[in-house]
C-alpha cells in the first residue's frame, strides 16, 4: 500500500514537471499576444483614420468568428456555446474602454495601467478566497504605479488613464471568470459571441463619428482574430492552472513588452521617470508572484 501510494505521488510529480514548461510556454505566448493587442490598437489610432467604436466592433466580431471556426473545426456543437452575459459584459467593457483610451495614451503606459488595474482586482479576489502573498510587494507595486501616474510632463492624460483603468478592472473580472471548470475555447467563444450585441449597440450609438479605412480595419481584424481570440484561448488554458494572484502578477510582464514594441515599432519615447516607475511596479509584482500561496485545504 505504501509503495503504491509513493509511486502515484512520483507519477504525479513527474507529470506536473513535464506539464510545467508547457504552461510557461503557453503563458509566454499569451503575454506576447496581449502586448501585440496594445501595439496594434495604438498603431491603428496613430497611423490610420479608424474610430474607436468601429475598431471595437470589428475586433469583437472578428474574434468571435475566429473562435467559432476553431471550435467547429474541433468537432464542437453550437448548442455548447451558451452565452454567460456577465462574462460578455466584462469582455465588451474591456474592449471598448481599451480602444477609446488608446486614442490618447502611449502603448507602454496604456498596458501598464491596464494590467496593474487588472491585478488589483485579481489580488483582491485571491485574498478573499484565502490566497496569501507579500504585503510589502503589494506596496512596492502600488508605489510604483502612483509615481507613474503622478502629474508630470510624462504622465498620460487623466481621462485616458481612467478609461484604461476601467478596461483593466473589466479584464481582471473576465480573467477571474476563467477559473470556472469549463473548456477554455467554449468559454472564450461564448463570451465573444455574447459581446457582439453590445458592440453593435456601441457602433449604432456612435454612428455620427464612424470612420473606417482599410488599414485600420485590418489592424482591428488581426487584433480580434489573432492576438485576442487565439491569445485569450491560450490564456484561459494557462489561467486555470495557476493561482488567481499569480495569474494577475504574470500579466505585468506585458507592459515591458508593450513599451519595447512601442519604442521599436512606433518610435515612442520613454522618460527616465516612467521607466523607473514601471520597473518599481513590476518588481513589486514579481515579489507578489514569488510569495503567493494558495489556501490550505
Amino acid at each position: 500500500m505504501t509503495f503504491k501510494s509513493s509511486g502515484q505521488s512520483t507519477d504525479t510529480a513527474a507529470s506536473n514537471a513535464s506539464v510545467a514548461p508547457f504552461i510557461v510556454l503557453m503563458t509566454s505566448l499569451a503575454m506576447i499576444a496581449f502586448a501585440a493587442n496594445s501595439l496594434l490598437t495604438r498603431a491603428a489610432f496613430q497611423t490610420t483614420d479608424i474610430d474607436a467604436a468601429s475598431f471595437s466592433g470589428i475586433r469583437v466580431i472578428s474574434g468571435a468568428l475566429t473562435l467559432l471556426i476553431i471550435f467547429l473545426a474541433q468537432g464542437g456543437k453550437i448548442k455548447q456555446l451558451k452565452a454567460q452575459w456577465w462574462a460578455a459584459v466584462f469582455l465588451f467593457t474591456y474592449v471598448a474602454a481599451f480602444s477609446f483610451a488608446y486614442r490618447d495614451i502611449s502603448t507602454g503606459a496604456g498596458a501598464l495601467i491596464l494590467f496593474a488595474s487588472a491585478q488589483v482586482l485579481m489580488i483582491s479576489y485571491g485574498l478573499r478566497r484565502g490566497e496569501r502573498t507579500s504585503i510589502f510587494g503589494l506596496f512596492v507595486a502600488l508605489g510604483g504605479m502612483v509615481a507613474f501616474l503622478a502629474p508630470s510632463a510624462s504622465a498620460p492624460p487623466a481621462y485616458a488613464a481612467a478609461l484604461m483603468a476601467v478596461a483593466g478592472i473589466a479584464w481582471g473580472a473576465f480573467s477571474v471568470a476563467g477559473k470556472a471548470n469549463e473548456p477554455p475555447l467554449v468559454k472564450t467563444a461564448s463570451s465573444f459571441l455574447g459581446a457582439i450585441p453590445f458592440a453593435v449597440v456601441l457602433v449604432l450609438y456612435q454612428h455620427d463619428h464612424l470612420r473606417v479605412d482599410t488599414a485600420g480595419a485590418w489592424y482591428a481584424v488581426i487584433a480580434g482574430g489573432l492576438t485576442s481570440a487565439v491569445g485569450y484561448a491560450i490564456w484561459y488554458w494557462a489561467r486555470v492552472r495557476m493561482t488567481t494572484i499569480t495569474a494577475g502578477a504574470v500579466q505585468l510582464s506585458v507592459p515591458i513588452l508593450s513599451m519595447v514594441f512601442g519604442v521599436l515599432i512606433l518610435s515612442e519615447d520613454i522618460t527616465m521617470l516612467s521607466g523607473i516607475s514601471a520597473l518599481v511596479t513590476l518588481s513589486g509584482v514579481a515579489w507578489v508572484s514569488l510569495t503567493t500561496k494558495q489556501k490550505k485545504l
